[in-house]
């Protein structure tokens, strides 16, 4: 097993071991598997009310540009360039002979694409999608912006008191935000079956965000 000190940290790792998080190593990170009330704790507080998430190890990039939909197309088997203003899809990325290299999630925000890919592969995928596609587009990383998952029945009720209007966004959809000064970009989704959000925040704003969406008492 990795030397955990060899590892990366996401912006809320002090914040982890702070709770008494069991930290493993998990694509090339720091990563907390366990909390002290135990898995199956944490997994009906999430199917039951609402669970916190650290995904920041997940790798977020935009693509902008006029030929930046009709670009990204060309990489993956959907529907890119129909897709409505702030609206989410899931895709596939594919190697040049159609195989799939990752999958991943992306949102048209008019000026941009936003695009997350998972965390094992963002190197990779980053390089691909620059090599393949960035003489059409503007491709930028942001590796560094932290990324938050609030998963379950109650997540809505718990982050609009944070981010009021973000009940009014419904499932595969996203919106920005403002939060103590920072941009935030919230959609409507999530990997548990569960309601819930992902929310990207500068890693500055990640700590204060996450123990703000702590003391909510829906959340664990």
């Amino acid at each position: 097993m990795a030397d955990l000190n060899d590892l990366l940290q996401t912006p809320l790792h002090a914040l982890h071991l702070e709770l008494g998080a069991r930290m493993v190593p998990f694509a090339g990170y720091a990563m907390p598997v366990q909390y002290p009330a135990g898995l199956m704790a944490e997994h009906h507080h999430t199917r039951t009310a609402a669970g916190l998430f650290d995904v920041s190890h997940m790798g977020q990039l935009t693509l902008s540009g006029p030929d930046a939909a009709a670009a990204f197309e060309s990489l993956m088997p959907v529907d890119v360039i129909g897709l409505g203003l702030n609206r989410q899809r899931y895709g596939l990325l594919l190697n040049d002979e159609g195989g799939i290299i990752d999958d991943l999630m992306f949102v048209n925000r008019g000026q941009d694409l936003f695009v997350i890919v998972n965390g094992a592969c963002k190197h990779g995928d980053l390089a691909h999608i620059e090599a393949r596609i960035g003489g059409r587009c503007v491709v930028t990383p942001q590796f560094d912006r932290a990324l938050l998952a609030l998963q379950g029945p109650q997540a809505v009720s718990a982050l609009q008191r944070l981010l009021p209007g973000v009940e009014q966004l419904v499932f595969m959809t996203g919106g920005a935000f403002g939060w103590q000064g920072a941009g935030v970009y919230v959609t409507r989704s999530g990997y548990t079956g569960e309601d819930g959000f992902e929310i990207s925040l500068p890693a500055a704003s990640a700590e204060a965000f996450a123990r703000a969406l702590l003391a909510q008492p829906e959340v664990k």
